[in-house]
């Protein structure tokens, strides 16, 4: 009955020629993932991939929050569509596990209601001028770094091992929400088997942690967060999470998810601050990364050109471990040397043993 399962949740994942569909919130959480993964497809495995200007939002948050109504986002996707035709692609990939739950329910309602297709098409060629083309293939971006790993592990040039001891890196993967457990069989696994981040950390040397929680969401929620209220629903959701996986003293955590890696991250210096609590090892918090920096990494990358000096819990704990070379002085440095600020981070200390500290503006 297992492997009956298992042949259900693998997934059809294009090669090559994709179209790439920014995420509206993960250029602010963390910059350097998207442009690390146009650069690792296009200039480290050699495939084509087009970075569209005239792409919009989703408008997904919108959507789940109860603000953009079902017809408008449909037009709005119907439009993606239609750009990434007349582009001449039609592999159609996602940076955003929302922006790829929006596109999967949405081509998911087309076929059980085809007159809402037709009502999309008309809106569309009304607004535009354009027409509604749907793409052959969706995927989201971690599905790319998943079909291209093991020519990923061919180039790496730091394996997740601990160099200090020569054993596995201890990895936590966190699966986001929108990517598994809406439509369960688009994703690689599924929800109960998702494999997509797991097959990367074994390709790459890592050993997967299990525990309790591991399928838990890390509670972003949306209206668990943009609802000012309801932010302790939030926070608790991530806490449940970090107490359960602390015993197993992992690593690093890596997500798929903007909203999950931001939150997993944040959270932990807002738990410091309110409790004076960490989880990591030595008194600091568990890095967390996206799966392009993870994937940077092994590949040799500069994790400040990766964007990592924008988490909230320092990496350095984990570029050490590693081995990666990096130079402290100018990981606060922007692209033309200005210096950017620094956060404080989730560390309790001997210095500060109450663990409250003051975050500084960038």
């Amino acid at each position: 009955m297992r492997r009956g399962n298992w042949e259900e949740y693998q997934k059809s994942i294009a090669d090559d020629n994709y179209y790439y569909a920014r995420s509206c919130i993960r250029q602010n959480f963390f910059p350097g993932s998207e442009k690390a993964f146009l650069d690792i497809v296009a200039n480290r495995l050699g495939r084509n991939i087009y970075d569209d200007p005239l792409h919009s939002s989703c408008t997904g948050i919108g959507y789940h929050s109860d603000i953009v109504p079902l017809d408008t986002i449909m037009a709005v996707v119907a439009r993606q569509f239609a750009l990434m035709n007349e582009a001449g692609y039609e592999n159609l990939v996602s940076s955003c596990i929302t922006s790829f739950g929006i596109y999967t329910e949405i081509l998911s309602t087309w076929e059980e209601f085809p007159e809402t297709e037709q009502r999309a098409a008309e809106t569309l060629y009304k607004a535009t001028g354009r027409t509604l083309v749907k793409p052959k293939n969706v995927a989201h971006t971690s599905d790319v770094i998943f079909h291209l790993r093991k020519q990923i592990a061919e180039q790496m040039t730091r394996p997740l091992i601990n160099v200090r001891t020569g054993e596995p890196l201890r990895v936590v993967e966190h699966i986001g929400c929108h990517y598994a457990k809406i439509f369960p069989k688009k994703g690689i696994g599924g929800s109960e088997f998702p494999y997509v981040l797991a097959g990367m950390i074994e390709s790459w040397g890592g050993e997967v942690v299990d525990y309790p929680e591991r399928r838990h969401c890390c509670g972003f929620g949306f209206r668990n967060y943009l609802v000012q209220a309801n932010r302790g629903y939030s926070v608790a959701n991530s806490q449940k999470k970090l107490e359960s996986m602390a015993p197993y003293r992992p690593d690093f955590i890596v997500c798929n998810c903007p909203g999950c890696a931001m939150f997993l991250d944040k959270w932990q210096y807002t738990i410091a601050e309110m409790e004076g609590t960490t989880y990591g090892q030595g008194g600091v918090g568990i890095p967390v990364l996206t799966y392009e920096e993870m994937a940077g990494l092994v590949l040799g990358y500069d994790p400040w050109q990766l964007g990592m000096q924008m988490h909230q819990v320092d990496v350095e704990p984990l570029l050490d471990k590693m081995g990666v070379e990096y130079d402290p002085a100018t990981k606060y440095l922007g692209v033309n040397g200005k210096y950017i600020g620094k956060p404080e981070q989730a560390v309790v200390n001997g210095d500060c043993p109450s663990g409250f500290y003051s975050m500084l503006s960038l």
